[in-house]
């Protein structure tokens, strides 16, 4: 048997002449019914000041098993474990290419998270887009590209084939004054670089001005360039979205999204893979905005004109 600890985010409370009180991570205080356990015990077992051989060296039988009654039912909740919590991003391969002043703490973070970390390049990037799809790849490689400008045409047109490899794709640009971080996409029918073109150019009546701008008919770029504080802010909630990748599964499919969706439903935010967001490089005010992808359009049906002429035509 191991040595338990309180999850992460809990800690239990010692209210002045009364019992101790559980504080869970998201802030709600439980009251604990001991037993005939006192709570100094209880606080020394679950804070890893006490071990299960030190009970037993006790002569009282019945004290030590309830005492590892009430720490098994703190286990089955969720708010002891048993051995230390891994590292959310371990086991997870993150290549990441781009600026330097983005991806260097997108590395920092993503490694600290217990990613394993690899520099690629775009020729890398189109590599693992021709590669045939690996199971093996689902929910453990994922691809970062920052940059600290507005995307080139066609720069990501290739890197948008790697969901249909198994391969989280994740990204950032910035235009002017605004970075994007757009959706991380894992799973074929997810919302890809294009698909973000698309939807943006229909929500503006500037589309043809919009598409001018990323065509690079433009000035030169006069920034504003992120900062050290920005490029963090940027860096953590990119590390974030890898984070919700590696923890809830987001590339397994239709089931995945609804769960996400459904436990984002409760804490009021957006899913990761369909949340568009833009950060205001002057003051580092964020806003979210919901996105779908854009679905392949049908080809139109043969005129029947065409079609009664072709078939008069044979001989």
């Amino acid at each position: 048997m191991t040595r338990s600890r309180l999850a992460p985010g809990t800690g239990i409370v010692t209210v002045p002449g009364g019992t101790p009180v559980l504080r869970t991570s998201g802030g709600e205080f439980l009251r604990i019914d001991t037993g005939g356990v006192t709570g100094e015990d209880l606080v020394r077992r679950l804070a890893g000041e006490g071990t299960p051989e030190d009970d037993e060296t006790s002569d009282e039988g019945a004290h030590t098993a309830e005492l590892a009654r009430l720490v098994e039912a703190f286990e089955a909740a969720g708010y002891a474990l048993s051995t230390p919590p891994r590292d959310p991003l371990a086991g997870r391969t993150v290549h990441v290419l781009g600026d330097p002043v983005l991806t260097a703490p997108v590395a920092r973070c993503a490694g600290a998270e217990g990613a394993e970390v690899h520099r690629i390049t775009p020729d890398g990037v189109a590599e693992l887009a021709r590669a045939a799809p690996d199971d093996g790849a689902e929910g453990r490689v994922a691809v970062v590209w920052c940059l600290d400008s507005p995307v080139p045409e066609g720069l990501w047109d290739t890197a948008d084939r790697l969901p249909g490899r198994r391969i989280a794709w994740l990204r950032c640009h910035r235009e002017g004054a605004h970075s994007w971080i757009e959706p991380l996409a894992a799973a074929p029918g997810d919302v890809t670089s294009r698909h973000l073109r698309l939807r943006r150019l229909a929500a503006t009546p500037a589309h043809r001005e919009l598409a001018a701008y990323w065509a690079g008919h433009r000035t030169p770029d006069t920034g504003p360039h992120p900062t050290e504080a920005s490029a963090a802010l940027i860096a953590a909630l990119l590390t974030a979205d890898l984070i919700a990748w590696a923890g809830v599964g987001v590339g397994v499919g239709a089931e995945a999204e609804a769960g996400a969706g459904a436990e984002a439903s409760r804490v009021a935010v957006l899913p990761v893979r369909r949340r568009l967001r833009r950060i205001d490089l002057r003051d580092l005010t964020l806003t979210e905005h919901p996105v779908l992808p854009v679905p392949d359009v049908a080809p139109l049906p043969t005129p029947a004109r065409t079609r009664a002429g072709a078939a008069g035509a044979r001989p």
